[in-house]
């Protein structure tokens, strides 16, 4: 089979001609955003920075180590980051078997290298365009949200991205999964606004570089977490990928009961 010319299908062991044309476009296309990034966005020189957050230079050069600057982070730092892990826990879930889902649920297909299955392949890759233009369109209305709603906000995103995940499980229809993913994708803009967003807001200014890098931790390690259990909960779930996925949208419910426990901080 081709699309506009180029092969989706292939011999076994061998890479189809889609795959390896869409890895280069996105190897471009990440070579020329990191560029644009690099050469236009500007940052504070150290005195700048300092007189914006009112702080003294000198701050940001003492009690740099991490340990530290762990046992003074603000109450939300690790009140985002439970959120976070069961976000990143849902999205892992997502990225693992949401393919194997769709193939058992919509093409009847289990072998990675049948027809079938290549199918579901294609059309989760139609599906994660779907998200990620639902993304954007709903930063936009988060954009709007106001300050004292963000707890708000962020909750409903979140409940609407467990659905998404969970609704895989159920959906037997092709075109129904684009529902699915539209609510994904809302949750999944909701993770890339309300997190840093609301670490920022509780930290002083102070060696803020390292605690948003500290932060980043909430995002790597629940995947890790959520790949080790996986060893656990797949032959549990008797290996079905579509019972996976019900798991990530409990997982998603979750995320959304912790942000009630978020209590949002506010710095000068």
């Amino acid at each position: 089979m081709t699309i506009l010319g180029v092969a989706n299908t292939a011999k076994k062991g061998v890479v189809p001609q889609s795959v390896v044309i869409s890895f280069y476009v996105g190897a471009v296309i990440l070579v020329i955003t990191s560029l644009l990034t690099v050469t236009k966005v500007h940052e504070y020189d150290p005195k700048t920075y300092a007189r914006y957050h009112g702080i003294n230079e000198e701050d940001n050069k003492k009690d740099g180590n991490w340990f530290v600057l762990l046992k003074k982070a603000p109450k939300v730092f690790w009140e985002v980051s439970l959120v976070q892990l069961f976000c990143w826990f849902s999205f892992q879930y997502l990225s693992t078997y949401a393919t194997g889902a769709i193939a058992a649920n919509v093409w009847k297909a289990f072998d990675p290298a049948s027809a079938g299955y290549q199918l579901a392949g294609n059309w989760f890759g139609v599906l994660t365009a779907v998200q990620s233009i639902a993304a954007v369109i709903w930063s936009y209305i988060l954009a709007k949200v106001p300050n004292n709603h963000h707890k708000l906000g962020y909750g409903i995103s979140l409940l609407f991205g467990a659905v998404g995940y969970g609704s895989i499980f159920f959906i037997k229809s092709q075109n129904l999964l684009i529902l699915s993913f539209i609510l994904i994708g809302i949750s999944w803009a909701a993770m890339n606004t309300y997190p840093l967003t609301l670490v920022s807001n509780a930290l002083s200014g102070k060696h803020m570089g390292t605690y948003l890098g500290l932060f980043n931790c909430s995002i790597c390690l629940p995947q890790i977490i959520a790949s080790l259990l996986s060893f656990i909960l797949f032959p549990l779930l008797k290996c079905s990928m579509p019972a996976m996925m019900l798991t990530a949208g409990i997982s998603g419910i979750l995320a959304a009961i912790s942000v009630l426990f978020i209590k949002e901080t506010y710095r000068n």
